[in-house]
């Protein structure tokens, strides 16, 4: 385990790689011993500075939901991530690919909510019962880790490798079969990725649960009005200039986002 000045230290680095764009070495080979509760504390600094500086949480990400990812990174649970509102992106407005160090899009089933979530004991049916729209969404990730070797730390330390996000209007959740969603990816006009929805944990539902008794170890809740983006129904496809991305949710709608 870290002191709080490195802890610090490390998240200073990684703030100073994001405004930079100047990524850096993986945490995980520079700070000898840091493990998952260094991690979330690193991430936390840096959530709070934004915070500090006038940045509002609009809701949370969860990564690693496949068993795949899991078992790449050695671990038995997922991870999370803020979303705050200077990362909301628009269909409308394209995306400035210099902004970012190495940008990624994912694929998610995503979910708005109309109440709270209760925090320990949260069930999928609290998730359902809360929820106002299931909706069609792209996430942005990107790693201020150089070329993506991030182990679990790295990637927690970064809140998530989160970047950015967007979402479609959606529908109410009542009678949609949230495990059966077919999810196709293109990237001006080819096809570049395909999954369903029950990659995420077999229910995306099931991952909010997750995140909603997560957070409360840490005094958070999930709240009305916030985006969840519970993990992708697909693999992460890498993004350049002058390219558009669709994704379609059988049911459910489709998502763009452009890049500049």
């Amino acid at each position: 385990m870290l002191t709080q000045d490195r802890r610090r230290e490390a998240a200073d680095r990684l703030l100073t790689a994001e405004l930079d764009r100047a990524p850096i070495a993986p945490l995980t080979e520079t700070f000898d011993g840091i493990d998952v509760v260094d991690a979330y504390e690193i991430q936390l600094v840096n959530i709070g500075r934004r915070l500090t500086a006038g940045a509002v949480v609009h809701g949370h990400k969860v990564g690693l939901s496949s068993k795949a990812m899991q078992e790449m990174m050695g671990v038995d649970e997922p991870d999370y991530g803020h979303l705050l509102d200077d990362m909301a992106l628009r269909e409308d407005v394209p995306v400035p690919v210099g902004r970012y160090c190495y940008p990624r899009v994912e694929v998610e089933v995503g979910f708005v909510l109309g109440d709270d979530l209760p925090g320990d004991g949260c069930t999928e049916t609290d998730v359902l019962a809360a929820t106002a729209r299931v909706v069609p969404a792209l996430e942005l990730i990107d790693s201020r880790i150089r070329d993506w070797r991030i182990g679990l730390a790295d990637t927690i330390a970064d809140n998530a490798s989160s970047a950015g996000y967007v979402i479609g209007e959606g529908i109410s959740p009542e009678g949609l079969d949230l495990t059966g969603i077919v999810a196709t990816l293109r990237r001006d006009g080819e096809v570049v990725a395909q999954g369903r929805s029950d990659a995420v944990l077999g229910n995306p539902v099931t991952s909010v649960a997750w995140l909603a008794r997560k957070v409360a170890g840490f005094g958070v809740r999930l709240r009305a009005g916030h985006v969840i983006l519970p993990g992708s129904c697909t693999r992460a496809i890498d993004v350049a200039a002058g390219q558009t991305f669709t994704a379609d949710f059988t049911g459910l709608g489709s998502v763009s986002l452009s890049f500049t």
